[in-house]
């Protein structure tokens, strides 16, 4: 499937076959790209929580509003980022450049981000979103649905999946196989009113 077409049929399906299970092939090929998706500085903070055991899926379903997805999908994703990630050995992140991009990446990392809480968890938020919109993609480009979510007690997970101090979870994205198809698209809201062309 193509890029466009990924896109153009991407849609948050509710309902899955919760006896298909996605083979280790295509799961290596899901998480092995998704963990492509660009983050600032290549700090690389996503950290994707594949929940397989069906008894914690239950727990989470019940703190999830009961949704369905999340003990009938083949896989639940829960994405988190590490919110200390920049300042943990960060001259990883650039080990395999030249000695000069190291020399000015490095320290700008940690020049960015010390002291900036809320920018720490901006960037968190940034990298898991762009991170969900890959696992879709590649969802719908190898035949499975997927749904991005949020309806669901934030901390009560964070203590079913033992969340360390220092990671927050932005959302879940649930993939699979769909049985029945989402609803058709709400509306679009014309291109003239979500493009502003320099300023508003």
């Amino acid at each position: 499937m193509d890029t466009f077409t990924a896109i153009e049929t991407r849609r948050a399906v509710k309902h899955y076959d919760p006896e298909h299970r996605i083979s280790d092939k295509d799961y290596n090929k899901l998480i092995s790209h998704a963990m492509l998706a660009p983050t600032a500085f290549n700090i690389q903070n996503v950290r994707q929580v594949v929940v397989r055991d069906p008894q914690l899926r239950k727990k989470i379903r019940a703190v999830a509003w009961d949704q369905a997805q999340v003990t009938d999908a083949s896989l639940l994703l829960v994405l988190c980022a590490d919110l200390k990630a920049w300042e943990k050995d960060p001259a990883r992140y650039w080990r395999n450049t030249p000695k000069e991009v190291q020399d000015f990446l490095v320290p700008a990392i940690d020049q960015y981000y010390r002291d900036r809480e809320q920018v720490q968890r901006d960037e968190a938020m940034r990298s898991c979103g762009i991170a969900a919109q890959t696992l879709m993609l590649a969802a719908k480009a190898l035949g499975y649905d997927s749904c991005p979510m949020d309806g669901f007690d934030f901390d009560a997970v964070g203590k079913l999946i033992n969340l360390p101090r220092d990671h927050v979870i932005a959302m879940f994205v649930a993939i699979g196989k769909g049985t029945k198809a989402a609803w058709p698209r709400g509306g679009q809201l014309p291109m003239g009113e979500v493009v502003i062309n320099d300023h508003f």
